[in-house]
């Protein structure tokens, strides 16, 4: 039986740390069951910005009009869009070309299983046919996730989208005229976005009361509010059953509510209710790796799982689905397997930032205001709106108005960044600030005051400790879409910071 050094499962962010195992001249093996290049190359976060930008200038030349100007869209070339996405993704052939030809690297294209400790077979993805068997000394987990498919009746008996086959053989020649997104999460609206700009009737169900739950009440709200302009939204409403007739897809939904039916029908359907790990497909169990209540690989700070010589990075562990924290992981577990054992490293979330790229554009980063006081932090916390910002309102943002975006700070009363949150245009970029604002420096710890109302801010605060004293002894660029975010510090309002009571004796 063949025996591996190092085995790495996932050819996404998993090739960061296969290429230190291979440069070390160890023996290794790659297993990857579709494109090489993982979730992000062939099937999420970049081929989906290349369909999002075109979106993003039709709906900035609407907006166009409320500084004066008007543009017609006349054309809209899909083929010329389809062609560029599928640039992206192509790049995987040559990635697999390459990998191809390392003289220490052995690639297997299919489903690996584990079949006892460190010891795994690999299946061939269309026949589940066994083509090899091995054991290797150290694995690396990074086999991603798939979509949730929820349960609903009859879907197994028809035809729908996911993220997956979307960006393969489902992918449209053309936009659909309808289309129905079961789903208000992140991959939802960024869909929602691209589809109801390229002039597709579509209608959002989501079943919670809002969308993209992960973010402020307020942010979902105004994002609610702007896609309405532009879909049909409906909240509250759980899908309980497919089919199809006469060339449509009928789907029966049931309002959680009031439990009201009423049916909705559409050429196409997306589901995009979530993501599923895939460490069923892998059966983890049998090498000893355990999995949380959701299927999820648990792993400890130093990205362990419950195995020795078996680590778990990525979307496979379930925490903060996104490329960029995927190869902050990919980092530290480099470190932790190749490094010595006393100069490990363990993980640190508080600061995990994200984009949604839908339209208007949301940036975030760390706690809600809810998670804050659910944490037992007193807050303070500080809004401002685009309009109020020379540049806003250069940009068409005016007070009172549906599409005037906002900035939310969440902030604990040593002045310390706990959240960022923003909705409108360029919102990633304004929150990548915050991001390394929270990564500055430690918690410290301050001393105890009689009287905190006598300090001034600059002596409550503790600048190393992630704060937003930087912000406020620098130079905002004026006039710039920076002063939104910048300027915000300056509309803090106490939440639920308890004030000392002065003692009074007589």
């Amino acid at each position: 039986m063949e025996k591996y050094d190092i085995v790495v499962i996932g050819s996404g962010v998993g090739l960061s740390v296969l290429n230190v195992g291979i440069q070390m001249g160890m023996k290794c093996a790659l297993i990857e069951n579709t494109k090489m290049g993982g979730t992000c190359l062939t099937r999420g976060c970049i081929p989906s910005k290349v369909l999002v930008h075109p979106a993003d200038l039709i709906r900035e030349s609407q907006h166009a009009q409320k500084v004066g100007i008007k543009f017609n869209v006349e054309n809209i070339n899909w083929d010329l869009i389809a062609e560029r996405m599928w640039s992206q993704i192509d790049e995987s052939n040559m990635m697999e070309q390459g990998l191809s030809t390392i003289p220490n690297l052995k690639v297997y294209k299919g489903i690996g299983e584990f079949t006892g400790d460190y010891e795994m077979i690999v299946k061939d993805t269309e026949s589940d046919r066994e083509f090899a068997h091995f054991k290797g000394k150290k694995f690396i987990i990074a086999s991603g996730a798939r979509s949730f498919i929820p349960p609903i009746q009859g879907i197994e008996n028809i035809e729908y989208i996911t993220n997956e086959n979307f960006f393969g053989k489902k992918f449209p020649k053309k936009p659909w005229k309808s289309l129905i997104i079961i789903g208000g999460g992140v991959i939802a609206a960024e869909f929602a976005h691209i589809f109801s700009a390229m002039g597709t009737g579509v209608t959002i169900v989501e079943m919670l009361p809002r969308l993209v739950v992960t973010e402020e009440p307020e942010i979902s709200r105004h994002l609610e509010k702007n896609f309405r302009k532009h879909m049909n939204i409906l909240l509250n409403e759980k899908a309980v059953q497919v089919y199809e007739k006469k060339g449509q897809k009928i789907v029966l939904l049931k309002n959680t509510q009031t439990s009201e039916e009423k049916e909705i029908k559409a050429e196409e359907i997306l589901i995009a209710a979530g993501r599923k790990s895939n460490a069923d497909l892998l059966k983890v169990e049998n090498t000893g790796v355990e999995t949380d209540e959701k299927g999820w690989i648990k792993t400890n700070s130093y990205l362990e799982t419950s195995k020795k010589n078996i680590w778990c990075i990525g979307d496979a562990n379930g925490l903060y689905q996104f490329r960029h924290k995927a190869n902050y992981e990919a980092e530290i577990c480099t470190n932790n397997i190749f490094g010595p054992e006393n100069q490990k490293r363990s993980v640190e979330y508080s600061a995990v930032p994200w984009a949604i790229f839908t339209y208007p554009q949301i940036g975030h980063v760390g706690m809600t205001q809810e998670e804050a006081i659910e944490k037992g932090h007193e807050i303070f916390i500080a809004m401002k709106n685009y309009s109020t910002v020379a540049k806003g309102f250069a940009m068409g943002y005016e007070p009172g108005q549906e599409d005037d975006g906002f900035v939310k700070l969440i902030v604990d009363k040593s002045y310390r960044i706990l959240g960022a949150h923003v909705i409108g245009p360029h919102a990633a970029l304004l929150v990548q600030p915050f991001v390394y604002l929270m990564n500055a420096g430690f918690t410290c710890s301050l001393p105890e005051s009689k009287d905190d109302g006598d300090l001034l801010k600059i002596q409550r605060t503790c600048p190393e400790a992630g704060s937003f004293m930087p912000i406020y002894h620098s130079m905002v660029i004026h006039p710039s879409l920076n002063e939104v975010t910048g300027w915000a510090i300056g509309n803090l309002k106490p939440i639920n910071i308890k004030m000392k009571q002065h003692e009074h004796h007589h």
